[in-house]
């Protein structure tokens, strides 16, 4: 049993017009349904990867995870059946609802509706964008990768890795524990940030080019208090992205230029850089708190943190060996510290 991609998001909203605009004006998608309390949207040749339900409140309606057939479906629910988790078999009408073959649900440890399916539903139609786009890059990729605020990483983390599957990609544990971890060559599906909260942090969509990104800015900028970060760089994944507030409060990361892994090699390190680059200005925070965030990534700068170009091999290698010798220079910190303690 493998889950091999995230294949579908819902989110439940008092604000479904809303989302239709911000799904297609300013995202891209194309709106495929629009029952009395459903707003549903493609991103691919996928016959919907986006699924808004008007509700009485807004956040995380629920994750779809795909596998690749019913056996591997099967061999999920006998495992988490096992380890003591309450499965459900989808009904054949819901399993129409979601536009898939198959699906099983259940509950996270933090109280999240997690569906798994197989057998996604293939458009006869091509994707048409809501603007003009080069479009999403979803693929073997998945629909792009959602983040959550948790309590503790504790309960979590056993479950998505040990349970369903998922691999630690990276993890940093300043200013707050945050772990991302992949299913394939996307960098990271799913990340939780021990917050200390419990709620949908973002959902991220990758796009083909670099000026869809730069073009949804402008059209997020002409309405007030859309942009919850500016434009940026994440020094993990690589991304180059900004986050708008959602219809429904929570953020929508819209990015370009994410590294692809090799999930078969892959080793897991901690981070020390903090989350950006450079730009991801958190308009949405209190200044004290923007303010350390920004001190972290104008350390990284100071001390010449660069993203390694895949077209120089030299310049890597440079880059490289100063993040070993940067980590480094943290840990016999921190080791000076704990003595002096």
């Amino acid at each position: 049993m493998a889950l091999k991609s995230l294949g579908y998001v819902g989110v439940e909203s008092t604000k479904l017009e809303d989302w239709e605009g911000f799904a297609t004006r300013l995202l891209g998608m194309q709106k495929v349904d629009a029952a009395a309390k459903v707003r549903a949207f493609r991103m691919d040749d996928r016959q919907q990867r986006l699924v808004v339900t008007g509700a009485e409140h807004d956040g995380l309606g629920f994750l779809g995870w795909e596998v690749e057939s019913k056996a591997d479906l099967d061999e999920l629910a006998a495992r988490l059946d096992n380890a003591g988790v309450a499965v459900s078999k989808g009904t054949r009408a819901l399993a129409d609802e979601r536009r898939v073959a198959d699906l099983i649900a259940f509950r996270d440890p933090g109280g999240h509706r997690v569906e798994v399916f197989h057998g996604q539903e293939i458009s006869p139609d091509p994707f048409k964008p809501g603007r003009p786009i080069s479009g999403f890059k979803t693929g073997p990729l998945g629909m792009g990768h959602i983040v959550m605020n948790v309590a503790t990483v504790d309960d979590l983390l056993p479950f998505y890795r040990d349970l369903l599957g998922f691999h630690i990609t990276d993890y940093g544990l300043s200013p707050y524990p945050l772990y991302f971890l992949h299913i394939n060559g996307r960098h990271h599906s799913f990340a939780m940030v021990g917050s200390g909260k419990r709620s949908f942090h973002h959902f991220m969509v990758e796009m083909q080019s670099f000026d869809d990104v730069g073009q949804g800015y402008d059209l997020a900028q002409l309405e007030e208090g859309r942009i919850a970060y500016t434009l940026g760089r994440h020094t993990n994944d690589h991304m180059t992205s900004f986050y708008a507030h959602s219809p429904s409060g929570f953020f929508v990361e819209y990015g370009w230029g994410a590294q692809v892994i090799a999930p078969e090699t892959w080793q897991p390190f901690e981070t020390f850089d903090g989350p950006s680059l450079w730009g991801h200005e958190r308009l949405h925070l209190p200044e004290e708190q923007r303010a350390r965030m920004r001190n972290m990534r104008l350390d990284a700068a100071a001390r010449g943190v660069r993203v390694p170009d895949p077209n120089c091999a030299w310049l890597a290698s440079v880059v490289a060996k100063e993040s070993v010798v940067a980590q480094e220079s943290v840990v016999a910190q921190e080791s000076v510290v704990d003595q002096e303690q």
